[in-house]
């Protein structure tokens, strides 16, 4: 044997694909191997079916094709990766923080002023923040590894091929067009290969098609379609049961599996939601920040300040407007929540990942595995003309009928199944077992109702056997059984019917009429329609005069009666649904999601099962219910019955007569939709026209044919037991429990973690204002300095950096505890968060026009009163009336200067100095009281604080510190001396207690008044989300507060009002 050596290091990979490279992907995989003679087949690739390739030719087509193998698409570079979270998103706004940080430093170290180091401080600072969410992202996205990894682990390690006439062994890469290639139960196909010869050939399809059972091959054409065609085995797909050989039709990336390959590594997935609304929360506050800075700027230049001091100005507004905490409280929340759904078996591989099912609208969900427990179980026992119930126990069974006994018998003994040896002591449904899925199902039930299984295949030795295949659609077996020889059958109800001519029902053996062939066959039905496969069962017993014990039979030629046998019953088994899905299905309808199966199997069963998991409601009516009732082709369903339907079942050939909009418009017609027999390409285009149509789509999957719809979906959810590699590296997302239920866990997790981060950004922009008003004052009306450059340290807890800076002082508020704003996180989710539609993400944005204007404009205007009203009045009580205050700036901080209060009296500087740091304590306590009131508050978007609770423990002992660190700041000794704050009385806080219960009681009271009429989602509406608009009736805004804030807060007319929605 002469293999071809290659360096594997010098291994190509892809270039870059067009537009049209993948577009083509996109298409059906057609080919026409399979619709011609054998004949022709060897002409095509000159070969011969009987001795295969010679080894000068396959050695020429080896080097002319290149090894048999997936080749790697172009990877991006983890520098490229690096840098976009370093530069890219709001990493950008702070290095445009730093820039002007730097700019503030040359300008202020240029004129001499003091304290311009400090503007180092705050550069290095931010430096920190980007540097630590920049290389903290990259972390959790290294976990994301090359999809097309996965697929390689598919390719098999060897294969067997005729060549000059002899069987060797070669390795898979040697494979070329034209060998002929041996397949063998438990190998892996290693290429395309039309089928020549089989041999009760089978090959599970499952990570291909989704079908869960193992398909029989063979060398006849059934089907044109190829993907259909039984004549056809498919590289990656396994060898169950059987023998085959076959031409090698296609090879490397023209298989199959290399077409669903290329299709999942060349598209692009978009932009998440959340990662939209930062980018254009970093455009709001942006506009917002020059926006004041420009403002102030030209303000600046009108009241004659220079240049350099009203650009120094510039900067400073523009810096302290950039949240720079808002980076690790993103990253916090959204890393605390991946945390709390990996403990509920949800691992998310990308951070983003997590709000974006939250604002998920249709979830296209696989049916095998994910809906289903992927194992085949029995579910009925019909014998006696009745049909007995077998999922749970056998206890309603009537056990002493002759029919059951020879069910049972021919169930036990005519199959090939067996359990895994040394699993005795576990129960039989937890056994591992060898064999065909359905013929386990049947050894796990007959294990369950007879038990010692082996032992009855031990007393009633087999002596002949015919294997099922697809042509004859049944299976035989002879058993010596007492000395006497029975034949045993079973198979396709309507084979086996055929084949008998009575039947054993109620203890006794009559003769099989029509009208008990047509009741079986309505029986037959109905278990059809409940999704179950069904196999029919029967015997005959051979006479002992021709078949004694020297009888040789021959399965070949079979020299035994196949006609004439006794029909016993049916046994039906399916792959139930997973016990919790229905309720999950539910909630995800009452959350306002539509759920899709979208699955290769057949349309009955898929339909049956989606009528199970409520995917279909009970009362809803398909072309394929009207045509089962009718007992017809679906093709023959009239357009008026077809009219009548209020769901679809569509299927893989109707998809591929639709067009886009044909689709689209079925989608809008029918909200309940079951798409049965997709392949994978079909697959991406349903998610593609319901991602057109304004959807935020999720996909479930666990098989390779899953891979290019969970790529392309918005979020990719794959199955972390069943699923394959490839569709894991696909997907964003993964349940570690295989179950459909845990997405709705995820659902809520993903609303909640948006709730949570929009409570965090109104927290972190509400103080923004008593800080920077302060410094506009001591600027415009030059009133005494208001606060401190330490006491706005200790006042950011969780508030980011910022800096502030006037011609004669410069100071950065530097906060080092993020515990309010993270504290948010913790927070649990609203009574009503499951029931409320899904997020719109062109209208319910992160940062809007209405948050801005109700942190800065309500809130933030709320607290800057409350802390000059004590700073007032802590100047009042020594003295100094408003009046006076203004324009005595200059001379309170100058040292020579004696300043005369409103009686007259005289204060020294060392004097004026002992007063303002009392002001400083005023307006610090009235800003922390105030920011409790805000905390508070933003504890919940839509329901009462008294439905929410104060359950948060996480945030009380966040209030309960930073109330206790003020209360030291301010009385402590030692620290205030070093924190220049002077204690003051508490009359002084009596104003900014109003102000703190006008905070809480007006969002309470917005809260309360504004119920909707239609809480309630409405799930009978197909319509999509709809885009962005203002839906405010301007002449309704009235002058009062109270009254423009309700306005500003409503969302729609089926939307709960949020303060800062």
């Amino acid at each position: 044997m002469s293999t071809l050596k290659r360096d594997k290091s010098k291994s190509k990979s892809k270039v870059r694909l067009t537009d049209e490279q993948i577009e083509s992907f996109k298409n059906e995989y057609s080919i026409d191997d399979h619709l011609i003679s054998l004949r022709e087949l060897e002409i095509r690739h000159n070969t011969n079916i009987k001795r295969g390739l010679t080894e000068i030719q396959a050695h020429e087509r080896l080097l002319r094709d290149g090894p048999n193998c997936l080749e790697a698409p172009p990877g991006k570079s983890r520098w490229l990766i690096l840098a976009n979270f370093l530069f890219c998103g709001f990493n950008a706004l702070l290095w445009l923080a730093v820039i002007m940080a730097f700019v503030t430093f040359a300008i202020t170290k240029s004129q001499g002023k003091p304290a311009a180091e400090e503007q180092l401080y705050f550069a290095t600072v931010v430096l920190i923040v980007i540097l630590f969410t920049g290389f903290f992202s990259f972390y959790q996205e290294a976990a994301n590894v090359a999809i097309i990894e996965g697929f390689q682990k598919l390719t098999p390690k060897s294969a067997t091929v005729i060549r000059d006439g002899e069987r060797r062994v070669i390795p898979s890469e040697d494979v070329v067009i034209g060998d002929l290639v041996e397949l063998k139960a438990g190998e892996w196909i290693p290429a395309d290969v039309r089928l020549v010869k089989c041999q009760s050939l089978k090959v599970d399809n499952s990570a291909i098609t989704g079908e869960s059972n193992p398909q029989s091959r063979s060398s006849e054409l059934s089907d044109p379609l190829a993907i259909e065609s039984p004549n056809l085995a498919f590289f990656s797909t396994c060898a169950v049961e059987g023998s085959g050989m076959g031409v090698v039709i296609k090879r490397a990336d023209d298989t199959l599996i290399g077409a669903i390959a290329n299709l999942a590594t060349s598209l692009e997935k978009g932009t998440t939601p959340i990662r939209k609304e930062i980018n254009y929360f970093i455009k709001f506050i942006t506009v917002l920040a020059f926006g004041i800075g420009t403002i102030f700027f030209i303000v600046c230049i009108a009241y004659g300040y220079d240049f350099f001091t009203s650009f120094t100005y510039f900067i400073a507004l523009i810096i302290a407007n950039v949240p720079e905490g808002l980076p690790v409280t993103l990253t916090a929340c959204m890393t605390l929540t991946s945390k709390r759904m990996a403990s509920k078996n949800c691992l998310v591989k990308k951070l983003e990942a997590i709000e974006t099912l939250g604002c998920t609208s249709v979830i296209c969900s696989d049916k095998t595995g994910t809906l289903t427990q992927n194992k085949m179980k029995v579910v009925h026992l019909y014998y006696d003309n009745q049909a007995y119930y077998v999922m749970v126990d056998g206890e309603s069974l009537e056990r002493e009928s002759q029919a059951f006994q020879a069910l049972c018998q021919v169930a036990v003994l005519c199959s090939r199944a067996t359990f895994v040896i040394g699993q005795e002591h576990l129960p039989s449904n937890e056994r591992e077992t060898i064999g065909d899925a359905s013929e386990s199902a049947l050894l796990k039930c007959m294990e369950m109702l007879l038990g010692n299984v082996s032992t009855k295949r031990r007393d009633n030795p087999k002596v002949c056997e015919i294997p099922f295949n697809s042509t004859n659609k049944y299976q035989v077996s002879i058993h010596r059984i007492k000395g006497q020889f029975i034949l045993l059958m079973k198979g396709a109800p309507e084979r086996i019917l055929d084949r008998c001519a009575t039947i054993l029902r109620f203890e006794e053996t009559s003769t099989l009429t029509q009208d008990i062939k047509n009741g079986i066959m309505r029986a037959i039905n109905n278990l059809g329609l409940k999704g179950e496969r069904v196999l029919a069962f029967a015997d005959l017993q051979l006479p002992s005069g021709i078949y004694n014990s020297s009888y040789a039979f021959d399965p070949e030629k079979k020299n035994f009666p196949l006609t004439g046998l006794r029909f016993v019953g049916l046994i039906s088994m399916m792959d139930p649904p997973r016990p919790a899905v229905p309720d999950a299905v539910r909630k995800c309808k009452t959350a306002g999601i539509r759920v899709i199966m979208v699955t290769g199997d057949h349309p009955i069963t898929a339909a049956a099962i989606a009528k199970q998991v409520g995917i279909l409601s009970q009362q809803s009516i398909t072309s394929y219910d009207i045509a089962l009732r009718r007992d017809v082709s679906v093709s023959l369903v009239t357009d008026k019955e077809k009219s009548m339907c209020n769901a679809a079942v569509i299927t893989g050939s109707d998809l591929r007569e639709m067009t886009t909009t044909e689709l689209q418009n079925n989608m809008l017609t029918y909200q309940e939709i079951v798409f049965a027999r997709t392949s994978p390409q079909q697959k991406l285009k349903i998610v593609e026209a319901f991602q057109k149509l304004g959807h935020i789509v999720a996909v479930t999957g666990d098989g390779v044919n899953d891979s290019p719809a969970l790529k392309k979906a918005d979020i990719g959810i794959a199955m972390g037991i069943a699923g394959t590699d490839v569709s894991k590296e696909a997907a964003d997302m993964i349940l570690l429990d295989d179950n459909f239920s845990s997405i709705v866990t995820g659902v809520e997790e993903g609303r909640l973690i948006f709730d949570n981060l929009k409570k965090s950004i109104a927290y972190l922009l509400t103080s923004n204002v008593p800080e920077i008003v302060p410094f506009i004052a001591m600027v415009f009306i030059n009133i005494p300095p208001v606060i401190g450059i330490l006491a706005i340290m200790v006042i950011d807890v969780g508030k980011s950096p910022k800096i502030m800076a006037t011609p004669s002082n410069q100071f950065h508020a530097l906060g080092t505890d993020l515990w309010p704003a993270i504290s948010l996180a913790y927070e649990k989710a609203e009574a009503d968060i499951m029931t409320r539609r899904p997020r719109d993400p062109f209208y319910d944005k992160l940062v809007n026009h209405r948050l801005i204007l109700l942190t800065y404009a309500q809130i933030g205007v709320i607290q800057t009163c409350a802390s000059f009203a004590s700073y007032f009045l802590c100047m009042m009580e020594h003295g100094f009336f408003w009046g006076l205050l203004v324009g005595l700036r200059h001379d309170w901080i100058d040292k020579d200067k004696i300043v005369i209060d409103s009686y007259g009296q005289e204060w020294t500087f060392e004097e004026r100095k002992i007063l303002t740091r009392k002001c400083y304590s005023s307006f610090f306590l009235s800003i922390v009281l105030t920011q409790v009131a805000d905390l508070i508050i933003c504890k919940t978007r839509r329901l009462s604080l008294f439905q929410q609770g104060m359950t948060n423990w996480v945030l009380n002992a966040g209030i309960f510190v930073e109330l206790s660190i003020a209360a030291l700041a301010v009385y402590c000794p030692g620290l205030r001396m070093l924190l220049e704050f002077e204690p003051i009385t508490l009359d002084i806080l009596v104003p900014t207690l109003p102000f703190a219960i006008i905070i809480f009681s007006f969002d309470e009271e917005l809260r309360t008044c504004e119920q909707p009429e239609n809480a309630q989602v409405q799930l009978s509406d197909p319509s999509p989300p709809k885009k962005a608009k203002n839906s405010i009736d301007t002449h309704r805004i009235l002058g009062c507060g109270a009254q423009f804030i309700h306005e500003m807060g409503v969302l729609s007319t089926n939307r709960r009002t949020c303060f800062f929605d």
